[in-house]
């Protein structure tokens, strides 16, 4: 009798999704740091400051041409940071569990970001990523599984957005992949992203969250209303800020305020790394 129960109990374990096996719980509100990058987060990116960055000839252009104006158009004034950027501004997060009533299954990993109020949903029941014409949003469709105590999520189906916020672009062909780890109440977020048109690599980036174990639910902090209104009176319909190729006044202030050279703050693969120091020599 002994021998039969552990038997089915052997092959429960073995026929049981992995789910019911032990994983890190990323459940809580979350705090996050800003140690890591503090003046691109923070701050905001200085214009013409692309160093360090993979970026193409086409989304250099696009920067060069880019009118920080254009952030008091109607249509811009309220537009959300996509999911490859959401987590590096000023935010709150909460994270928690969607499971199956009846099997406690765990069903997909929910994310609120109070950033414009996003939520997202990661699922983790294995259900297939939708078509290439399926409509494409903000934070975009996003699958996760455990990769030991590692949460991994793959995200696709991301409207256009922006690589950096000084009119560096991000493509609406971009996957993201993230991995999120925990270390007791510390979560490390590190995001990778893809992207065809606007990136020559893949773009690293990381931040670090905090748990907080004293906020509540209905505190203000958790809310990001937003209304558009008229901020330049008597701009014409249909007008859209830009500068013309060679005509944008604010790139060399990056360049003259820190002594760095024309060629390094524009950007691309090869100022990622250190051998380009050689070249700079």
């Amino acid at each position: 009798m002994r021998e039969w129960m552990t038997l089915a109990v052997a092959a429960a374990l073995v026929l049981a999704p992995a789910t019911v096996f032990a994983q890190k719980d990323f459940t809580g509100a979350w705090n996050p740091q800003f140690t890591e990058d503090f003046p691109e987060r923070i701050p905001g990116p200085e214009l013409g400051d692309y160093l360090g960055l993979p970026i193409t000839d086409g989304a250099r252009q696009w920067a060069l041409s880019w009118d920080p104006s254009r952030l008091t158009l109607p249509e811009h004034q309220c537009q959300v940071h996509v999911s490859p950027y959401i987590h590096r501004g000023p935010l709150q997060l909460r994270m928690w569990e969607e499971r199956d009533p009846n099997t406690q299954q765990l069903i997909a990993i929910k994310e609120y970001i109070s950033t414009y109020e996003q939520t997202r949903t990661f699922w983790m029941d294995g259900r297939p990523r939708p078509s290439d014409f399926a409509a494409h949003t903000w934070e975009g469709f996003s699958t996760g599984q455990f990769q030991g105590d590692t949460l991994t999520v793959t995200t696709t189906h991301i409207k256009q957005g922006w690589v950096r916020r000084n009119g560096l672009p991000e493509s609406d062909r971009a996957t993201l992949i993230e991995h999120f780890v925990r270390h007791g109440n510390v979560m490390t977020h590190v995001s990778i992203v893809t992207d065809p048109v606007y990136l020559t690599e893949p773009l690293i980036k990381s931040e670090h969250f905090v748990l907080n174990e004293r906020t509540t639910p209905t505190s203000q902090g958790w809310l990001w209303p937003c209304e558009y209104v008229d901020e330049i009176a008597g701009r014409a319909q249909g007008v859209v800020p830009n500068y013309l190729p060679g005509k944008n006044p604010n790139i060399k202030e990056f360049q003259d305020r820190y002594h760095i050279p024309a060629d390094a703050a524009m950007g691309g693969a090869k100022t990622m790394y250190p051998e380009y120091q050689k070249e700079l020599k």
